[in-house]
């Protein structure tokens, strides 16, 4: 059984935590308190060198960083969060490194400022609320068009971007996501699935 070390407040746990409930992967947590620490100190050090969460045991095969992980366990799973069009699975590709580069890092300052009471100085969020706009902005053509990022089907492009905007819902970027209607719409879909649910324990 897969060992999950991580927290389910933490933004990339639950994208580790929507893969495994949309491969239907079983698992056991082992959660690691934040706010003691316990994700900087040791044993997880040594599973997580950089004192991040969250990190995955498969049977003495130890593995780090969400995002790679969560290949791992669709790959496992032979799951189908990966699309296997060449061209689609260049856009999920594509959004993920999208997802990486230019939207969670401004995301999380708004996070940090209003969900975690980490104070951001304006100018700080000013920039940061500039690129979540023109991410979504970009965004928003490809999603006029199709349900999902990498066209017809849910996929870990999808999956990394949807804890951040969950958190950004209590602060004032929400009212940004509603400028983009086909953004929006997407939000809702991806939202309501019963594996994002049980990510943030509410199924």
């Amino acid at each position: 059984m897969i060992k999950l070390f991580g927290n389910p407040m933490s933004t990339c746990t639950r994208k580790v935590l929507t893969t495994l409930a949309e491969t239907q992967t079983p698992y056991e947590l082992s959660l690691i308190d934040l706010g003691k620490g316990e994700h900087k100190q040791e044993p997880h050090l040594s599973r997580q060198p950089f004192g991040q969460i969250p990190a995955i045991d498969d049977d003495g095969f130890v593995l780090y960083e969400s995002r790679a992980i969560c290949r791992y366990l669709n790959a496992k799973a032979a799951g189908k969060l990966v699309p296997t069009d060449l061209k689609q699975r260049a856009l999920m590709d594509q959004w993920a490194s999208i997802e990486q580069s230019n939207f969670s890092p401004n995301a999380m300052k708004f996070i940090y400022h209003y969900a975690f009471k980490r104070n951001q100085d304006p100018a700080v969020l000013e920039s940061a609320g500039t690129m979540v706009d023109k991410v979504y902005a970009t965004l928003s053509a490809p999603l006029s068009k199709s349900p999902f990022l990498a066209g017809e089907s849910f996929s870990i492009a999808d999956i990394g971007y949807m804890p951040y905007i969950e958190y950004m819902q209590g602060s004032p970027a929400h009212a940004t996501l509603e400028k983009y209607e086909s953004v929006l719409a997407w939000w809702k879909r991806v939202s309501g699935r019963p594996s994002w649910a049980k990510a943030v324990g509410r199924g």
